[in-house]
């Protein structure tokens, strides 16, 4: 796997960060560097805003749905062909186990990406009104979708990928032009999504892909005049930050950002059926996702049950080198976030009661790692149940009853996700109507697919992915009156 010319994407281009500036990209699991990463300037971020407001403005793409449609399908078929490089690369730098990278993490999102074309196909981008009459003439009245514009686009490292395909996928449907800047810390889950472009028929400055490790510099594209949208994925705190800075150009904003959300296991459940379920999935991918159940609701005059059921799935779960099918978690992304992760179990050990894990993984002599843990008996006025963590931490809450269950889940300033589980799929499908959640499940049915829009309530976030709504976050409505 030859890493070593990752290259940008800057008005069709494929190129380094001005003055040769680079930084190494770790690998989390053994701190090696895996090979060099553009840090791009100022002044490189400067000319892909320039390259993508010149191609909205006066190039083809925001006009030509047909010729939209062939390049996403001709981006899929790039994608397709590297799969192999991507999900070696991502595994390398994200941390995330090979298993993992084959399927949520690289193939999953590739294969979504078939979604905006055929979306594109049937949608209704312009629709007639009927004639009516005012002041004495009559109109007919057509309502348009077009593009919205230029797109900032922002993400994480926890799934960069998928988010970045994420990210491009539905702006580029609607016909916007968008700067990509990915996560610092998973440079080569942009440069090789860049490679890949550049080798479609997508014109210059339609896409421009840009790493580095510079928050000042990713700053400008959610305050730049030519930013029209910013589309973030990342932290509440950071969420508020882009709509503080994009509120002097009322810069419309998507943000998909924090969670806390809960599990709610009701009190007709076999815990010994369901929790290993639930309390595992808290720790793939070393908890590194925001909407994992990191919360556990369970009857509390069941909790001694819940709490040895979870000791004994987190002291056999399987994680270690993520080249190994067989683990399910990895490392954290680096030193800070694994010191983030071990200051809330700290604060965990002062506020419940620690039944599994608690610290560093010792066996490991480098890499960031931490122990699979949870804490049982926790409050959920407790830090540990308030504040998203993202590491591979859980917390069970005990409930009285069905509406105290329901009065703690939708007890966060969150609103991401959430189950119910229940031996009476419509009582959980009631329940799941009552929580406050952007998408929940039931029973373990998944709501996640590339129809289906993904997003948050309250702190979780403003705007969907995918699905209809999703393109629809990118396109602004325009009203004509035709007299008749």
């Amino acid at each position: 796997m030859e890493l070593d010319q990752q290259r940008m994407l800057i008005d069709g281009e494929l190129v380094g960060a001005t003055g040769g500036r680079e930084y190494g990209n770790v690998n989390p699991a053994n701190e090696e560097v895996i090979g060099p990463a553009p840090d791009a300037t100022a002044a490189d971020v400067e000319r892909a805003l320039a390259a993508a407001r010149r191609a909205f403005d006066e190039g083809r793409w925001a006009g030509d749905i047909e010729f939209r449609r062939h390049c996403l399908t001709q981006l899929q078929d790039e994608l397709r062909a590297d799969l192999d490089t991507i999900r070696a690369a991502h595994t390398a730098e994200v941390g995330m186990p090979v298993g993992l990278a084959q399927t949520v993490g690289v193939d999953a999102p590739v294969e979504w990406l078939r979604y905006w074309p055929e979306l594109m196909s049937t949608y209704a981008w312009e629709t007639e009104r009927p004639v009516t009459e005012f002041m004495g003439a009559k109109s007919k009245r057509i309502v348009r979708r077009e593009p919205g514009g230029v797109v900032g686009a922002i993400t994480p490292w926890n799934y960069p990928f998928q988010l970045n395909l994420a990210k491009l996928g539905a702006p580029l449907a609607a016909g916007c032009t968008v700067v990509l800047k990915g996560a610092p810390d998973t440079p080569y889950s942009a440069t090789l999504l860049a490679a890949a472009v550049s080798r479609t028929d997508i014109p210059a400055g339609v896409v421009n892909i840009v790493t580095t490790q510079d928050n000042s510099v990713a700053e400008i594209l959610t305050t730049h005049p030519a930013v029209d949208q910013v589309t973030f994925t990342g932290s509440s705190r950071t969420g508020k930050l882009i709509m503080r800075n994009g509120a002097e150009t009322i810069k419309k904003v998507s943000l998909e950002l924090g969670g806390k959300s809960a599990a709610i296991i009701l009190d007709d459940v076999d815990l010994a059926q369901i929790l290993p379920f639930a309390a595992g999935i808290v720790c793939m991918h070393a908890g590194q996702g925001c909407a994992l159940m990191t919360r556990v609701l369970v009857p509390k005059a069941q909790m001694g049950l819940a709490a040895e059921i979870v000791r004994a799935v987190y002291d056999q779960f399987p994680y270690g080198d993520p080249q190994q099918p067989e683990n399910m978690m990895g490392p954290l992304i680096n030193a800070r976030q694994r010191d983030r992760v071990l200051d809330y179990i700290e604060a965990g050990k002062q506020e419940a009661d620690l039944i599994a894990g608690g610290g560093r993984a010792e066996q490991f002599e480098k890499g960031f790692w931490v122990q699979p843990t949870a804490f049982a008996n926790v409050s959920n006025d407790a830090r540990i149940a308030r504040e998203e963590i993202f590491g591979p931490v859980l917390s069970l809450i005990g409930y009285g009853d069905e509406e105290d269950a329901i009065r703690i889940a939708n007890d966060s300033v969150y609103g991401l996700s959430g189950s119910v589980f229940s031996a009476d799929i419509e009582r959980a499908t009631r329940v799941a109507r009552r929580i406050r959640t952007g998408s929940i499940g039931v029973n373990g049915g998944g709501f996640t697919a590339p129809d289906t829009p993904y997003g948050g309530y309250k702190q979780s976030g403003i705007g969907r992915e995918y699905g209809v709504e999703g393109l629809e976050d990118f396109l602004e409505t325009k009203a004509i009156g035709i007299p008749v």
